[in-house]
Parts: structure tokens; sequence; C-alpha cells
């Protein structure tokens, strides 16, 4: 945890108000995001007890055959089970990888939209596997956790910029937000891995911020700087890894760096290893207009975009047809 690219903040002395802690906590994140993108947060109230039990709960989801999984069915960007082979987010840089080695189910916002537009492109009932009923409940209750945290994040991202407290968290009153849990099995489930695969090829994120739950493993999460290329991520039980995304570079003109990075294939030396992530990626309200923050903060002046039509362009380039 003593990388200084992507260093471990601690919440509490945030959330407590402490304006000479919340002013040194804003000078390190702004750095880190300005190198690889990443953090990792402590202090900030999740009950790894919650995470475990939704880990044991999709677990038993992902293990059944795939005949009662194929019911939930669904592309990216949808809700329900993705299986093998549905997405390649390499394809999102434009490398021709093998379909990731992973399997997801995926959720998205519960509440339905005012506008029937943007009700019918971003929103449909979240569909719960009958077969592990305990799932609801439990994801129900983390996304709640999540949406706090988000704001939080958001709030302390704008002060990183001197900006407004609120200058991001505004334009998340009713978010498209999207929760994917990645089940990573070993190579008895998937295979041998083709040269070039991965459990999720390199990418970067689409939208604002990224808040993840993940396991070490050896085939794990690597992360990129300019400095040390691929590098295994820093990994801390307590700790929640967190990444921006695409949206919220550009929002920033580039001060901040949209985190790549890439999950390993089972390893050699590892084979029956199984991971599983929790992500949480958050999103803006639909309609939301994303213009870069002038100079000085700001280094490249982007075209204003549509939020949302931004990120349906991104989430069917890595589908797989």
């Amino acid at each position: 945890m003593s990388d200084p690219r992507i260093p471990t903040i601690d919440l509490r002395p945030w959330l407590a108000g402490d304006p000479e802690a919340r002013a040194g906590i804003a000078r390190t994140v702004d750095e880190a995001l300005q190198t690889a993108g990443f953090l990792l947060v402590t202090g900030h109230g999740v009950d790894p007890a919650l995470r475990t039990r939704i880990r044991e709960a999709a677990r038993t989801f992902f293990r059944l055959p795939v005949d009662v999984k194929q019911a939930y069915e669904v592309k990216v960007g949808g809700r329900g089970w993705l299986g093998p082979g549905a997405e390649a987010n390499g394809y999102s840089e434009g490398t021709e990888t093998p379909p990731d080695l992973k399997e997801s189910l995926t959720f998205a916002t519960h509440e339905p939209f005012e506008d029937p537009v943007v009700n019918a492109e971003w929103y449909a009932p979240n569909v719960w596997p009958a077969e592990v009923p305990e799932l609801r409940t439990l994801c129900e209750e983390y996304l709640g956790k999540m949406a706090d945290l988000e704001k939080e994040l958001l709030s302390l991202l704008g002060e990183a910029l001197g900006l407004e407290p609120d200058f991001f968290s505004r334009h998340m009153d009713h978010p498209t937000y999207g929760f994917n849990i990645n089940w990573y099995p070993g190579t008895e489930v998937v295979g041998e891995p083709e040269p070039g695969q991965f459990r999720i090829g390199p990418h970067t994120d689409f939208g604002t911020v990224t808040i993840l739950d993940r396991q070490a493993g050896k085939g794990g999460l690597q992360v990129w700087t300019d400095a040390g290329g691929w590098e295994d991520a820093p990994f801390d039980p307590d700790a929640f890894t967190i990444n921006i995304g695409d949206l919220m570079a550009r929002w920033t003109g580039d001060r901040w760096r949209s985190g790549r990075h890439r999950v390993l294939p089972p390893p050699a030396d590892a084979p029956a290893e199984e991971l599983m992530s929790l992500v949480y990626f958050g999103e803006c309200t639909p309609g939301t207009r994303v213009e870069s923050v002038p100079a000085p903060i700001g280094r490249v002046a982007y075209e204003p975009v549509d939020s949302h039509v931004y990120l349906r362009a991104q989430l069917d380039s890595i589908t797989v047809d």
C-alpha cells in the first residue's frame, strides 16, 4: 500500500468533516488520479459480511446447470446472466481479443424514469434468479450503500478539483448505475485460455466512478501506469478499489485519467483458481451534458457529449455478436 500512484485513503476523517484532513485527502486524490486513475478506500462502513453473503449466493447461481442459467440470459447492457463469450472488453480499445473468460450477473437502476423514451432505452425491471431468492435482498442492501458511497466520492472529487462539492453529484439524482457480479472460474469451467485471452481484456470503464470489491488472486486485477506498465493492483481486504471512467476523464479535461486495467486469465500454476468481483459502475442521470472543466484545471477541451449517447456507444463496442 506504499505505492504513491495508487494510495489507500481512509474515508473516516473525510466523513467526520475535519477541514484540514479533508483538504489533505483531496490533494492526495487529485495527485493519484492524474497518474493511474485508481485509489483504494477504507473507512467506508460497508460490512464485509454483506459482501461475503452476496458472493455465496451468487456462487450458488453460477454453479447451476447451463440450461437453468440460460433462462436469464441477456446481452451486454441487459439485466440478467451474461454467459461465456458474451463480452470482449478489449474491443473498446480496438483490440480483437478472444471473448472474456467470465460469467456475470448484471443489475441496474431499480426505479423507472418519467420520460418514456429514456425509460425504453435505459430501464427494465431487474431480473432476480428464483433459484437464489436471497440474492435480491442482499444486492438491494448493497446497492443502497453503493449509492451513498458514490455520493461521498463524487463530493470528494469535486473538492479535489477545487470546485463546489456538488459539481458532479448534482448530476446523479437518478443515475442508470450498473452492478455486475463477475465470476471468474478456473480452467475446468472455461477451458485453457487462448493466446491473448483474459478474464477481462484491457480496457477503461465508461462512466464516472467504479467501486470494486475484489478478491486477491494470481489471475487477478492488473492496472496500467506510464511509469510501470502493467502491474498487479494493490490489495487490501478491507478496501474498495476505486477507478474513474472515460466520462469523468472527459469531464476533467484529461486532468484525471480513466484507469486502464485488465483481469488475468486463470494462472498456469493455479488453474482451478476461482475469483468473484462485485462491480458498481457509477453513471449520470440520462441527458447529462458532460463538458470539460476549462483550464487551468482541465488540460484538453473535449466536445461536450450527452452522457448516455456516449455510454450506449461504448456498451455496443464490447458486445460480441
